[in-house]
């Protein structure tokens, strides 16, 4: 489709599926534009977050795992930020012309590839001064996923050593920031050169590259006592790298859709999920506001380059990929 098409009154364009499978089942057509319940706004989306998990749902994974009614064509994304167009009789906290950013994880009403999402008023909030329209399409997927593992599962204190890998990935670089912001001592396993230049410039002094550098030796100088928590969002040979550099009572969280999973004999693993509420969001938006925590755009993509951008997910990159719907 013509990026410059234009929609015929009371449809959008979007990114759909009309299958599940590989990158290229995803195409750009016309769908009605879906409608406002009363406890829900209608946003003109500017940018759309791409996340890891696109990839499991476009897959189909989600649907089978959790048993769901799927209705094609079907519409991805669970992060975005944009415009409010519309609300419900119920919404009295948000009015039209207010900028915001939502997260939508299986959003019933579609996901955020596309003009225009229809979100539920819990899940959204205004854009915090300190993001631009770009760092707010892409932050608040990661960012919720980050404060749960950190806050809730990990529960890392002032002063806490905490390791954290993957951390020039989308979750992973939010999850250093916000660990700062906590007081932790921070330990960033972080993929490539660039990747460890990255998270130095979010401030973070203890960076190791996971391509080149031995882990365990890296992780001992840091921490010769041991780790009191990990952060994995990553498995593999790095992560048993990190779990043997655990104190041994150390703390060990993974967000589920990190493979191969971090499982370990001598340590209890906790996977997670970073499912949104309006708790988390009003808790990592405080961050944002307070600790000037950042999202770093490797990438934009046009909505016509959805697929593109799935192929883009599983290469290297830092940070987030953001669709921008224009």
């Amino acid at each position: 489709m013509d990026s410059n098409s234009i929609a015929p009154a009371g449809f959008m364009k979007a990114a759909v599926l009309h299958a599940f499978g590989n990158e290229n089942q995803l195409a750009t057509e016309f769908i009605p534009v879906p409608d406002v319940g009363k406890d829900e706004i209608v946003m003109k989306v500017e940018f759309a977050g791409i996340g890891q998990w696109d990839l499991f749902e476009r897959q189909g994974g989600y649907a089978e795992m959790l048993k769901m009614e799927v209705e094609f064509p079907y519409v991805l994304g669970s992060e975005g930020s944009g415009t409010i167009i519309s609300k419900g009789e119920n919404v009295n906290e948000f009015e039209i012309g207010d900028k915001v950013m939502a997260a939508g994880f299986l959003n019933p009403k579609g996901g955020f590839y596309a003009e225009y999402a229809t979100v539920d008023r819990k899940y959204v909030t205004l854009v915090p001064t300190s993001l631009n329209a770009q760092e707010a399409g892409g932050i608040l997927g990661v960012g919720i996923t980050a404060l749960r593992g950190l806050d809730d599962v990990l529960q890392l204190q002032k002063g806490d050593s905490v390791v954290i890998l993957g951390a020039s990935g989308g979750v992973g670089h939010i999850a250093v920031q916000l660990a700062k912001k906590i007081g932790a001592r921070v330990f960033a396993i972080a993929s490539g050169a660039d990747g460890v230049g990255m998270v130095h410039n979010l401030g973070v002094k203890n960076v190791a590259d996971g391509y080149a550098e031995n882990l365990l030796a890296a992780a001992k100088a840091a921490e010769p006592e041991g780790f009191d928590a990990a952060l994995l969002t990553a498995g593999g040979e790095a992560a048993k790298s990190v779990m043997q550099s655990m104190k041994k009572n150390g703390r060990i969280a993974y967000p589920n859709g990190v493979f191969p999973l971090p499982e370990s004999k001598d340590f209890k693993t906790i996977a997670y999920n970073g499912d949104p509420d309006a708790d988390i969001i009003s808790r990592f938006v405080h961050y944002v506001k307070n600790g000037n925590v950042k999202a770093h755009v490797d990438k934009v993509f046009t909505l016509e380059q959805a697929s593109a951008a799935h192929v883009a997910l599983q290469q290297h990159y830092l940070g987030k990929l953001v669709l921008e719907i224009e």
